[in-house]
């Protein structure tokens, strides 16, 4: 049984893990930089480093 959340997406048309972050499945799946993911809103948020300022935290794009 696979229990990974997954959504297909439509640029690549294939079924992708969304239990990782937008830039590790750009990486998987050859994304270009800058290309707009139609599931960004469905991956795992981006870890952050302890101690960092939530404030000055941003999201990592492929």
């Amino acid at each position: 049984m696979f229990d990974s959340p997954v959504a297909r997406c439509e640029i690549i048309r294939e079924m992708v893990l969304t239990d990782e972050t937008q830039a590790e499945c750009a990486c998987e799946h050859d994304c270009p930089p800058g290309r707009i993911c139609p599931l960004a809103r469905y991956f795992a948020e981006p870890k952050r480093v302890a101690g960092s300022d939530a404030n000055d935290a941003r999201p990592v794009l492929h």
